[in-house]
């Protein structure tokens, strides 16, 4: 099966890897992992927005830039498939062009089906991180993994998983972390390196505290949300996602089983990043076209304001947790 990714870079002196328009530490670290694997040849990072500064303490972030590679032979899309987190990237009619005219490769490990619609081929395992299905391609066809990409998917692997701490991760996760290990990675190194990065301002410290502020609750607590208007946007995200901010606090109070970070935009776009504590974060995703995980995913729409979204935010849910109880209870009554 990972044969036809040998296949694909094959007689290819030039790729571009290029990540999605909403990157994160998966993402990132896929394509460093890939621009270390593949260092015999030819190399460029592309990504359609400036990276965050939250995800600065990856080594070689920098070499990720906007500039789109038109004298690329080839493109490797990582960590997604979804054709509306690559929208700013279709909306330029050369981009699109190259893309439908040369090859194109898409590694991805969402459950969210791929409706990408360009020509290309694709290796879509759902894993914890995209990292994980590049460690496991390289291992299969016998590329190397130095130590630089054994830190890249070590790094990405934690991000996605909170530390290798969410429902999603297996045995053979920590096989994989035991075998970046051996590859000379460490992991106390990489979380040392990622706080001095995450460590945040007084100013930043005062803004978590008013978004705490803002969070509503619906459907009895179980719901939360918050907004965070392209006002904010502008003038806290070049140095702190406020989604990271505040997104893990909202999930931990006391009876929320859903929490919803929505961003909006003067353009009329609107995205929202999910987190659960049960397992329908893919399925909420999913309701606004949008997909990820059981336990964490994000949409973008341009249909909604923000009062609609968070009124659509509190049917959808209420069905998703009312069934989600109804199972754990069929569950329990067939164990009984």
């Amino acid at each position: 099966m990972y044969n036809i990714f040998s296949d694909f870079i094959k007689n290819k002196a030039r790729i571009s890897v290029i990540q999605a328009e909403n990157p994160d530490g998966d993402s990132l670290g896929s394509a460093l992992a890939l621009e270390s694997i593949l260092d015999d040849r030819e190399i460029s990072l592309y990504c359609p927005v400036d990276l965050p500064k939250y995800l600065r303490y990856f080594d070689g972030w920098s070499r990720v830039t906007s500039d789109f590679d038109f004298n690329a032979d080839g493109y490797i899309i990582v960590d997604t498939a979804a054709e509306i987190l690559l929208s700013k990237l279709l909306e330029d009619p050369a981009i699109k062009d190259s893309l439908e005219k040369k090859p194109v490769f898409v590694l991805d490990h969402h459950e969210t089906e791929d409706d990408l619609t360009f020509p290309h081929e694709k290796i879509i395992e759902v894993l914890p991180s995209c990292c994980s299905l590049i460690f496991k391609i390289a291992k299969d066809q016998k590329l190397e993994i130095n130590k630089i990409a054994a830190d890249m998917i070590f790094n990405g692997l934690l991000s996605d998983t909170l530390g290798l701490t969410t429902a999603s991760v297996q045995a053979e996760d920590f096989e994989t972390a035991a075998e970046l290990t051996r590859l000379g990675s460490n992991v106390s190194e990489l979380e040392e390196h990622r706080k001095e990065f995450m460590k945040k301002s007084q100013r930043i410290l005062d803004y978590k505290a008013d978004l705490i502020k803002r969070i509503e609750y619906s459907l009895d607590g179980k719901l939360a949300t918050v907004h965070i208007p392209w006002d904010d946007i502008q003038e806290y995200s070049d140095e702190y996602n406020p989604n990271v901010l505040i997104l893990e606090e909202m999930r931990m109070v006391e009876g929320v089983e859903v929490a919803v970070a929505i961003k909006t935009y003067p353009d009329g776009k609107l995205t929202g990043k999910v987190r659960t504590s049960i397992p329908v974060a893919d399925k909420v995703a999913g309701y606004f076209g949008g997909g990820g995980h059981p336990y964490a995913a994000g949409f973008r729409t341009y249909d909604l304001n923000y009062e609609d979204c968070v009124r659509d935010l509190v049917s959808c849910c209420n069905s998703l947790i009312e069934n989600d109880v109804e199972e754990e209870e069929t569950v329990s009554f067939g164990s009984f």
